[in-house]
Formats: structure tokens, sequence, C-alpha cells
């Protein structure tokens, strides 16, 4: 009997962490996450893996197993989930986070929380959970005992030797299963390029209670949401300092009454307002942890920086708390969120000017610790960009693993008496999008047009052409939109000429005259702006009255 793995998203990419283990042709689903889109994905909401071979044998698949509650591993499954109904397993809190968006969407769901260290058989599966310290609670990498040898899977993880909740990586059961010997590690790569270790989550929390503490007026915090850990020490520094908390933002909002439901938040109800209730206090009094920590362009904290929030406007004596990185694609628009609010005169602190943040995932020393305690016959690296996988291909060849695979999306491994053989492409990996209601309904074309769109402007070119004798009927009618300011004399200019072509090119115009517009147009525009829009040309055909319309 073999094993197949095949990885559907979060190789050579952060997000859309999706893998696929396959034993006696029965299917287990790692993790089932989305990935926000590029600047370049243009009106594109959300970007998922492309499971589409999966759906095609729903009836194979037993179950999914989350490894823990952040977005870029739970964030698809609704859509997942409406394909292919099967169980869910994972820690409380990855489950409910996770329930957040499948119950927005309203997809039935059967999740089955499991507690650290069960084994879990369902047909030709075992499998438990081991914890690991991560940027959000209950975090968990995932044993599969198969024919084949143990198959460890990290999920996100890091080595925190005190972190908030007391819920250290178990190297303890790790070191068990290394010793008993694993046949192949999927490792988390983010940091494989970094070199030491992560500093300890905890060690946060002096910087946080001293700015906080030195604020002259009101301070405005962002994190994830799901980081319940940070969300702490946000609300612990704000409740020292005398202020009452604001949770703002509909997944903050959500995470945070989740967290106090499983006790892992429990700030003091008296000192937890609404944004209504916390207005009519002196700023100083105030804390607000909200969302927008990624620059999201409708997020709380960025129509404050815009000055468009309907409650809160951003004055000189605000202090704002920037405590996450961007994922990459976000730079910009976090570096915009923290130019407009400097502009305005408000304190900004972020990772580049102040310690408000720490990782959650292992560099590269944590990495070569874990590799000596697994000592993997074969090691694959998951999670990360490709320049992540190969950093950590390098650190294990350095570690003297055996056997470093370093795969991408649609590659799978089959490991079969005691061989490993890589198939690449073994599977179509390529996005899908979430545009609106639709999924999948996007394409690559489709997204050039939008560029160009986006990029050039549109012409629209109006033309009433006469059935009988295929000229025109008077002139053509232009009009632009994100062509250029002040247009009218350009598209005067390509109106005369679209006539003119029409009366030259009599013969040609009759046949196409679509194409003899968007030709004669875009010339026009390039000589006279050397700009190139996009062309979209509006032919009615019309048979003047008491005339009867030519035969063809």
């Amino acid at each position: 009997m073999s094993v197949r793995i095949t990885f559907l998203g979060g190789l050579g990419e952060i997000g859309r962490n999706c893998a696929a283990v396959e034993i006696d042709r029965q299917i287990a689903l790692v993790d089932c996450g989305l990935m926000f889109p590029r600047d370049d994905m243009w009106g594109v909401d959300l970007v998922l893996p492309d499971w589409r071979w999966l759906v095609k044998r729903r009836k194979d698949i037993r179950f999914v197993v989350l490894t823990h509650g952040h977005e870029d591993h739970v964030g698809g499954l609704g859509y997942f989930l409406k394909e292919a109904p099967v169980p869910v397993y994972g820690t409380r809190l990855s489950l409910a986070i996770a329930a957040g968006r499948v119950d927005e969407m309203g997809v039935k769901k059967d999740f089955r929380p499991i507690p650290d260290g069960r084994w879990i058989t369902r047909g030709p599966f075992r499998f438990r959970l081991v914890p690991v310290s991560h940027s959000v609670p209950e975090g968990s990498g995932v044993v599969f005992d198969t024919s084949e040898g143990l198959i460890v899977h990290t999920g996100d993880f890091k080595l925190d030797p005190t972190p908030i909740d007391g819920r250290r990586t178990d190297l303890p059961s790790f070191a068990r299963y290394g010793r008993r010997g694993v046949r192949l590690l999927l490792s988390d790569s983010t940091n494989a390029e970094r070199a030491g270790v992560i500093p300890s989550e905890k060690s946060l929390g002096p910087s946080i209670r001293n700015i906080v503490e030195q604020a002259p007026g009101r301070v405005i915090s962002t994190c994830f949401s799901s980081h319940l850990h940070r969300v702490h020490q946000l609300a612990e520094a704000g409740l020292a300092a005398g202020r009452s908390l604001v949770f703002m933002g509909r997944s903050m909002e959500r995470n945070v009454r989740i967290g106090q439901e499983l006790d892992v938040l429990d700030p003091p109800p008296d000192r937890v307002l609404s944004i209504k209730e916390a207005v009519r206090l002196p700023p100083e009094q105030v804390m607000i942890i909200t969302t927008g920590s990624q620059g999201e362009p409708f997020s709380a904290l960025s129509l404050m920086a815009a000055g468009r929030h309907r409650w809160v406007d951003l004055a000189a004596d605000d202090t704002v708390l920037i405590s996450a990185t961007p994922v990459p694609g976000n730079e910009t628009a976090v570096s915009r969120v923290i130019s407009d609010m400097t502009r305005i005169g408000a304190k900004v602190f972020h990772g580049h000017n102040a310690y408000v943040h720490v990782s959650g995932h292992a560099s590269a020393e944590e990495l070569k610790t874990f590799l000596n305690l697994m000592r993997p016959t074969a090691l694959i690296p998951i999670h990360g960009e490709y320049r992540h996988l190969s950093a950590h291909a390098d650190l294990a060849e350095e570690m003297g693993v055996p056997e470093v695979m370093v795969l991408e999306d649609g590659d799978a491994v089959v490991l079969r008496g005691g061989a490993a053989r890589v198939e690449r492409r073994a599977v179509p990996a390529g996005y899908v999008y979430v545009d609106g209601s639709g999924v999948g309904d996007i394409r690559e074309p489709l997204l050039r047009e939008r560029a160009k769109l986006g990029g050039n402007g549109v012409v629209v070119v109006s033309l009433l052409v006469d059935t009988n004798n295929g000229r025109l009927i008077g002139a053509p009618r232009l009009m632009s939109s994100g062509f250029m300011d002040n247009a009218s004399a350009v598209l005067e200019k390509a109106g005369a000429a679209v006539e003119e072509a029409a009366g030259e090119n009599s013969g040609r115009f009759t046949q196409d005259p679509a194409g003899v517009v968007r030709r004669v147009v875009r010339r026009v525009a390039k000589a006279e702006t050397g700009r190139r829009p996009v062309v979209l040309p509006v032919v009615t055909e019309f048979t003047p009255p008491g005339r009867r319309r030519r035969r063809r």
C-alpha cells in the first residue's frame, strides 16, 4: 500500500495552504486555506486552491484536519465544504474560528473537536494532533501513522519557551516520534532565511505597555484578529493604563467573542465599551483594538487614515500601534496607511520603528533544532515562497537529512516500499478567484483585460450603420473613462478619422465595422497622447423608414 501526498497550495506562496494525503484511494485533507489577492488581481476578493480534481472524487474524501485558525489555513473551508461535505477535525479554537466564515456562507458543517494526543482512526487513516506554539492559540502539528512510516506535518510553528497560554511546542512528543522514525517531515519554511531564533511572544509585553502608558490621548491598536495572544497583550496594556477597551471590526469582534467563550480572553465586562459609549469619554481613557493591520481598504484602520470612519476622527495626540507585519503583497497598502496617519499628526508605532511584533514562525536555528530532534528520512519544505522553501532545503542538507525534495503547487510525492517518487504537475494547481458571488468564473485573460482597463482607460465608440448599404448614419459618438482629463479634442479627432475610414474603405468597413473602428481610434489615441486605451465599438444596425433591408 502506498501513501500519496498532493499539494494544492502553500508551496511557492504565502496562502492557500492545502495538502491531500491519500491512502488506499481514500483522501484526507490537511488545511483548506485561502490567499488574499495581489495588487495585479484586479477586482478579485479572495484566491482559493484549485480542488476540482478533489471534488470529482468527493466520495473518496474522508475528512479535513486543521492545523490552526489562520485564514490562509481555514479561510477556504466554506467553499470546499459546499462542494464536498465531509467531517472536519481540529482543536476547539481552530474549529470555532473556521466556523465564522463557514456559517456566514450558510454551509452545513460537521465539526469534530479533538484533544491533543488522542489518536483518531477513520478509514485507513490514523492521526493525532501535537501542540505547537504559533501566533494563534491552539495551533497543532499533525502526525499520520501509515504503512510507510510516520508522516509529520508541523503546521505553522515556532519554539516559544514562554507562550502567553503556556502551551509550548510539544518537543517531548516530537522527539518521541523522531526516535521511532519519521519517514517524511512537512515543515513550515516561512522564516528559513532568517538567522537566529524568534523572541517569545511574551517579550513584547513591556514595550507595548510602555507605548500605551506614554500615550497622551487615545490609543488605536491593530493586529490580526485571530492573533488572540496579541489581542490579550494589547488589552492588558490598555487596562493597566486605566483605559477602557473598544473592539472594532467584524472579524475582531467575532474572534474576541470566541476567545471569551473558550476562556482564551477574559477582559472585565465593565471595561469593554461600544464605540458609541467610548466617544463620550476623554481620549486618554480609551484604547481601540481594531482590524486593518494589512491595510485592507475598507477596514476600520484604513477608513480612519482616510478620514472616512463614522465614529473616529484621528487627531494629532492619538497614538497608533500596528502590531503586525505586512503579508507579502500588502506592503504598499500598509505603508500608505502609516503615511496618511502620520500626515494627520498621529504618532504611529510599527514593526520598523518599535518593538511591537514578533513572528509566529520558526527561524533558521529553530528549524535546525527541530530537524535534529526529528531526524526525518525525508523533508519537504512547506508554507512559503519558493525562496523560503529553498532556504529550508539548504538547512536540511546542512543537517544531513538524507532526502530533501523542493516541491511546488500541483506536485505530488508517492511513498512506496521505502522509496519516494516525485510527480511534477500531478494535478492542476492554478488560482481560483472569488469575485463577488462568483467562484472560479474569472480567468487570467479577463484579469489581463481588467489590468488594461485600469492602466489605460477605455474609449467607447457608438455607431449607427445603415443595414442597406453598410454605411454610417450620422457621426459616431465617442465617450471615454479613465483615459485622460479633457479628452474631448482627442475624441473629436478620433471620430472624424472613423468617418473618413468608413467612407474611404467602405467595403472593409461594411464587413468589419468594429475592427476598423478599433484600429482607427487606437492609432489616433497613440499619435495624439502616446496612450493605448481599450477601444469598445458598439455597432447598431438600423434600417431607415421606407427602405427595405438588403438581403445578405
